[in-house]
């Protein structure tokens, strides 16, 4: 488990977890007693010999479970990179993920004081009250491919990019701010199939009066919501279009694609290319907080990685310190040196 040290440093620098201390108190407070009352129900719901509280106890206490599921959420940092920082098995931070993900998505989101949305349909019926516009988009997550033999493999390649995939759909309301992000899917379902099983016609259908933008890929919503799913015009000539039709097209589109626009920034569910990069001046020391094995490291060497390979990126440090932590146990000096960091800059591929 990490330290008081490194635990502050993660609390405190807000571009690790995209949250305030304050904020990551707030969940702490609410999400902590939900979490204990789930494995006291876990385990006092089969038969026991011995009482409740027995054994070892958890190398993660409940407030690094935490931090370690807002930086997986916010950079997308593999389980791999965040045992290695977290100094445990990387099954103990798949199974912590795993518990506090849903405690979040239970949670909601708080748009203003006394406002929660945990649903899609209380994100309708918010946007109907408030009279907002909503604009959805589904966006595409890149991720491993799945093991040989594993039952329906195929259903996770992209139709669009080809590559394996999950989605999920994502609404804003009209200034791009994130309301509502659904469950992921495989990637090879279609953006309008995932709405339909979302509810998201039925809610639409018999709730509230309420705009919805969309792209092409949901055409044929708005027929089946009573017009309120906006989504660019038909083209109706295919092949040698006249002249007039396609300059009227043409204005129509960008009209629509201009005020739903803001959803692409909404819909970055991995924002770490968004997060500002790590203080020159101060990365040696930065880096010695996050994990034991930088520290003593020349500040030469860690400026040499940092210029030629990371170039500030922490989740590009992330893997550069998962690879010299695996390379330094294998040998006796575990002090980290220009000759150990090559190697693990190496690890990522070719570099400049």
């Amino acid at each position: 488990m990490v330290g008081n040290r490194s635990r502050a440093a993660i609390i405190s620098d807000r571009r690790i977890t995209g949250l305030s201390a304050d904020v990551i108190a707030e969940l702490v407070s609410e999400v902590g007693p939900l979490w204990h009352e789930r494995q006291r129900v876990r385990l006092e719901s089969r038969p026991r010999k011995r009482a409740v509280g027995a054994g070892a106890k958890h190398q993660l206490v409940f407030i690094e479970r935490l931090l370690a599921t807002l930086v997986h959420l916010r950079h997308g940092a593999t389980h791999d990179l965040l045992a290695c920082w977290f100094g445990v098995d990387r099954s103990t931070i798949t199974r912590a993920i795993g518990e506090v993900r849903p405690l979040l998505a239970t949670r909601g989101c708080t748009i203003a004081p006394g406002i929660r949305l945990r649903t899609l349909a209380e994100v309708i019926v918010h946007l109907g009250a408030s009279g907002q516009t909503g604009i959805i988009d589904g966006t595409e997550i890149r991720v491993r491919r799945p093991a040989a033999g594993r039952k329906d493999r195929e259903k996770f390649v992209s139709g669009k990019n080809k590559q394996n995939a999950v989605k999920a759909m994502v609404l804003t309301d009209a200034n791009g701010r994130l309301l509502f992000c659904s469950p992921a899917q495989p990637a090879s379902c279609a953006d309008i199939t995932h709405a339909r099983q979302l509810g998201l016609v039925k809610h639409l259908a018999g709730g509230p009066a309420v705009e919805i933008l969309a792209d092409a890929g949901y055409q044929g919503l708005g027929a089946q919501t009573g017009g309120r799913v906006v989504t660019p015009p038909h083209r109706k000539f295919k092949k040698n279009p006249p002249e007039w039709y396609e300059e009227i097209y043409e204005r129509q589109r960008k009209a629509h694609s201009s005020r739903r626009i803001r959803v692409e920034h909404g819909s970055r569910v991995l924002t770490w290319h968004q997060v500002p990069g790590l203080d020159q001046e101060r990365l040696s020391e930065t880096l010695a907080m996050f994990h034991d094995v930088w520290e003593g490291a020349e500040p030469a060497d860690v400026g040499w990685a940092d210029a030629t390979v990371a170039r500030g990126n922490f989740r590009t440090w992330a893997k550069i310190t998962s690879h010299v932590y695996v390379l330094s146990k294998r040998g006796r000096d575990v002090r980290v040196d220009r000759a150990l960091m090559e190697q693990a800059c190496a690890r990522l591929g070719p570099y400049p």
